[in-house]
C-alpha cells in the first residue's frame, strides 16, 4: 500500500507538471507572436515619430527665424518713432 500511495502521488505530480508544462508552452507560442507583432508596430512607430520630430524641428527653426526678424523690425520701428519724436 505504501508503494501504491507513492506511485499515486508521483502520478499526480507528473500530471500537474505536465499541465504546467503545457500551459507554459502555450504561453510561449502565443506570446512570441504577440511580441513579434508588438516589435514590428514599435519599429514602424519609431520611423513615424522620427519624421515628426524632424518636421517639428524644422518648423521650430523657421518660427525662431521669424521671431528674430519681427523683433528686429520692432526695434527698428521703435528707433524710428524715437527719431520722429525727437524731430518734432
Amino acid at each position: 500500500t505504501m508503494l501504491q500511495d507513492m506511485q499515486k502521488k508521483v502520478t499526480e505530480e507528473g500530471k500537474k507538471e505536465q499541465e504546467l508544462y503545457d500551459k507554459f508552452m502555450c504561453y510561449c507560442k502565443t506570446s512570441g507572436s504577440a511580441l513579434s507583432a508588438s516589435i514590428s508596430d514599435a519599429s514602424a512607430k519609431i520611423e513615424s515619430v522620427g519624421a515628426s520630430i524632424k518636421s517639428d524641428s524644422e518648423e521650430k527653426a523657421l518660427t525662431e527665424a521669424n521671431l528674430q526678424k519681427d523683433q528686429d523690425s520692432r526695434a527698428a520701428a521703435k528707433d524710428d518713432v524715437s527719431k520722429a519724436t525727437a524731430l518734432r
